[in-house]
């Protein structure tokens, strides 16, 4: 791991997917820049190294949520946790990236003085507090709270005398054989630990307050095997990758365009995989269209499979209060509880918690528009890496990590010092995240918001985000410094965004 030194050309927060994504971007197009990557934890990977709960997976692809520039070779499509964090530290290690990273190094604030076009950053290290300067900065740590999770308030909570477990702090030695055990959830933990909790010997209950679309594929895919006997790891790689990605935008547009039909279609499979089960469609019947909130993957139909040999059960219900024995629900049901797991999800967190200012003021997320998704208004030579929510991460995390790139040489060639997006009036606007969820709607305030024109919304389209990416104008809606001058961004935020 290296020493921090005073300065560097680029700052990456976050080692997961993203920032080792953008350290190869940064190697590749901009070889001549200095870099470091913080990292709070103790190790690379981010999501893949934080979560150790059961059957922990992917719930994207793996020849789209794997780098471009890397092909994934592994067995499997929809990998196993193990599998995917292996792979980025075997990535890392490849390109020299991983020597770059500084862990234990936690990015608690960031201030940017237009005098001195530069930011000053505040470290929390195991020595202390540093302070590092940079040029540019890039934000690759997710939008999700590493350090909590979500858990609503449920009465009698402290009656219950069991264990209470949230997936995200899963205990190493926690012990299920033979144990009741209610996964409380409806998301993709919840499908992916009930499956995993039957194989450990538990008799787990997936209980739930309202239904998710679940979808069952393989997580195995014969063609691309196939391909990669008869071409080049990086030929095949790319062509399947494209075919996943055709598929998934073809399925979403499909989705959107025709939620009726898709409905259908959804509830055709679903009833084909409940066959035996007992199980009654309604506990997989959403009252909102498909994508309004993301869709779960079950590899193999393993959650189903649970459901048909009887060896886990699925209960929609809303919960009066928790007991000594365990859960009680509003029907009168109670559902009994050596361990109740609260996959009730997570808490989004912009920037990882970090504060940044510009010129003294504190930037309000919330009040400010996003610039090709991923720089924010009135905010010099900086951005946040936001992947798609309708398919891979990675897919929009590189094509970001290039722009930035793209950006970060288009300040030393054009002789500015910095550069920053300036939105001349007020938009209509929408979230940036645009998702129904839970997680999402309980944090968005606190995100930036998406305009009503180019380059200041989100189309969720890799085709057409990638081509764009490649003719993008570096200086549409945006405002360089040249060097030597002085000029406050804060004076070119619109109207609305709170400024002074």
């Amino acid at each position: 791991m290296p020493d921090l030194k005073d300065h560097y050309d680029v700052v990456v927060v976050g080692a997961g997917l993203s920032g080792i994504d953008a350290g190869y971007r940064l190697q590749t197009m901009c070889p001549g820049r200095d870099y470091v990557i913080l990292e709070a934890r103790h190790g690379l990977g981010g999501t893949w190294d934080l979560f150790k709960y059961p059957g922990v997976r992917s719930d994207s692809d793996m020849y789209t949520l794997g780098f471009p520039f890397e092909p994934w070779t592994g067995d499997k499509s929809i990998a196993d946790a193990a599998d995917i964090l292996d792979y980025l530290k075997s990535t890392a290690a490849k390109y020299g990236i991983d020597e770059h990273i500084s862990y234990d190094s936690k990015l608690t604030d960031a201030d940017w003085s237009s005098e001195d076009a530069v930011w000053t950053l505040t470290v929390q290290t195991a020595g202390g507090a540093r302070e590092v300067t940079a040029n540019f900065v890039y934000m690759c740590s997710g939008y999700y709270n590493y350090e909590q999770g979500y858990t609503p308030e449920f009465p009698g909570r402290e009656d219950f005398t069991g264990q209470v477990v949230h997936p995200q702090f899963w205990p190493e030695d926690l012990d299920v054989k033979g144990k009741d055990v209610v996964v409380i959830g409806s998301g993709a933990t919840a499908v992916t630990l009930v499956p995993s909790l039957v194989e450990l010997g538990a008799r787990p209950t997936m209980l739930q307050r309202s239904p998710s679309y679940v979808i069952a594929q393989p997580d195995r895919d014969g063609s691309a095997a196939k391909l990669r006997k008869r071409l080049s790891a990086e030929r095949a790689h790319s062509i399947i990758r494209w075919r996943y990605v055709l598929a998934t935008q073809g399925f979403y547009q499909f989705c959107r365009r025709m939620p009726k039909t898709a409905k259908k279609a959804l509830r055709k499979a679903t009833e084909s995989q409940l066959k035996g089960s007992g199980v009654g469609i309604e506990n997989f019947q959403p009252k909102y269209n498909p994508w309004d909130e993301r869709l779960c993957v079950v590899p193999r139909g393993d959650l189903f499979k649970a459901l048909r040999e009887h060896t886990a059960d699925i209960v929609t219900d809303t919960i009066d209060r928790w007991t000594p024995e365990g859960v009680k629900l509003s029907s009168g049901r109670v559902l009994p509880a050596d361990i109740i797991v609260t996959a009730t999800g997570l808490n989004m967190l912009a920037a990882g918690g970090a504060q940044l200012t510009v010129d003294g003021e504190k930037v309000d997320f919330g009040e400010r528009y996003i610039y090709r998704g991923m720089m924010v208004e009135g905010v010099p030579n900086a951005a946040i890496c936001i992947g798609y929510t309708n398919a891979s991460w990675t897919l929009r995390a590189d094509l970001s990590a290039q722009y930035f790139c793209k950006f970060v040489n288009h300040v030393s060639t054009s002789g500015s010092a910095y550069g920053y997006p300036t939105a001349h009036e007020a938009m209509r606007s929408r979230p940036a995240i645009d998702l129904q969820s839970g997680y999402v709607q309980r944090s968005i305030a606190d995100f930036p918001k998406q305009g009503d024109r180019r380059p200041w919304f989100l189309r969720q389209n890799y085709v057409l985000d990638n081509r764009d990416t490649k003719r993008a104008d570096l200086t549409q809606d945006m405002t360089y410094v040249a060097v030597g001058d002085v000029r406050t961004p804060n004076g070119d935020l619109h109207p609305s965004s709170g400024a002074a």
